[in-house]
């Protein structure tokens, strides 16, 4: 019996390395799952009081804002295993981490926790920017958006202000990067811009018949396609190669919050927003394809108090729930608010979806 990925194989299978060939079924397995699957929900307490963001990254999720710490959980076990105390009684703002570290827009600073916990805070208090209102980086610039419509360029190792872009007229809401140095963002004032890191210059405006404040942003590569929402209820998908608008979805008459995709996951886009609905969209159409909501039935309870951080609130009770796929013609307003808290923020994993809700709760909501 030949293996696979090699020639001539008798199942067919068009010539590729076994691992692209294994991450394309693993792909379609994640898409078959949020779209048809059955779902359930393991839902513990991660903080004293309430927590907004999260960000996920090779089997780790970190959490906080509302919160004076961060906290660094394994999704396998619901552990905590790292703590990273916000510094001077400022409010954290946004962050993000790497297997070495994690950055933290800190009032008006950033500051950089060092895995090992060592920590560093920069520029200094006389060196303070505007307002910054999220942040993004990419080794080894960090990109704070700021309410003057600025987006100011941090190089992490000589901890100096490299850049000032003016990308919009009025304050920059959300970020993102490419890995091709182009910076892309949004703004209340309802525009998306894209700059050039390494020209200083605004390149591109982007607007769409609906266009409000632009509450989050999410950058497919692959495609070379730019997902926005909005505080109307909006979705937007814009094909950055021709700067075209591809569709516009209004899944909600409220905010949206947040979105994500699998890497390399060029077919499903999960949305959630203020009215706690959990949607997963077709990223070629705009087709709201699933929605989901928290059942709310006890399935089963574990301890995960083994927790190498003992003092924690999260070292406690992961409860198993079910959760419930909603019909096309089901009313969301009739559905209780306790089985659909604002979903503030979610991270996609392999058929799997973390979600904060501005509470002392993290659901992961796994799907088979």
């Amino acid at each position: 019996m030949g293996l696979v990925g090699s020639e001539n194989r008798s199942s067919g299978c068009p010539e590729k390395s076994l691992n692209v060939y294994l991450e394309e079924m693993a792909l379609q397995h994640h898409r078959l799952a949020l779209q048809q699957g059955r779902v359930h929900v393991d839902h513990w307490r991660a903080h004293s009081v309430g927590v907004d963001q999260c960000r996920k990254k090779m089997g780790l999720l970190l959490t906080g804002i509302g919160d004076k710490v961060m906290r660094l959980w394994s999704l396998e076990s619901y552990k905590c295993v790292g703590e990273y105390p916000i510094p001077d009684k400022v409010p954290l703002v946004d962050f993000d981490f790497d297997e070495s570290k994690i950055v933290g827009l800190v009032g008006s600073r950033i500051c950089i926790w060092r895995r090992n916990g060592i920590r560093s805070i920069f520029p200094s208090r006389e060196g303070t920017f505007p307002k910054g209102l999220c942040m993004r980086y990419s080794d080894p610039d960090a990109v704070v958006g700021c309410v003057d419509g600025t987006a100011r360029v941090f190089d992490m190792y000589s901890q100096q202000c490299s850049q000032i872009v003016k990308v919009h007229a009025g304050p920059v809401t959300c970020l993102c990067l490419s890995d091709d140095q182009l910076i892309l963002s949004g703004s209340s004032l309802g525009s998306i811009t894209v700059s050039n890191l390494l020209s200083d210059q605004r390149v591109a405006e982007l607007r769409s018949t609906h266009s409000t404040d632009i509450r989050t942003l999410c950058y497919n590569p692959s495609p070379h396609r730019l997902f926005a929402g909005s505080t109307d209820g909006y979705v937007f998908c814009w094909d950055l190669r021709t700067r075209r608008c591809l569709w516009e979805t209004r899944v909600s008459p409220n905010v949206v919050y947040s979105m994500q995709h699998l890497r390399n996951d060029e077919s499903s886009l999960v949305v959630g927003g203020i009215d706690g609905v959990l949607r997963i969209l077709d990223q070629n159409t705009g087709e709201v394809v699933s929605r989901f909501v928290l059942e709310g039935n006890l399935l089963s309870s574990s301890s995960s108090s083994s927790s190498s951080h003992q003092n924690v609130v999260g070292s406690g009770t992961v409860q198993r729930m079910t959760g419930r796929r909603l019909s096309q013609n089901a009313s969301i307003d009739s559905i209780p608010r306790s089985s659909r808290p604002p979903i503030t923020c979610l991270a996609v994993g392999m058929k799997k979806v973390i979600t904060t809700h501005n509470n002392k709760y993290i659901r992961t909501w796994k799907f088979n």
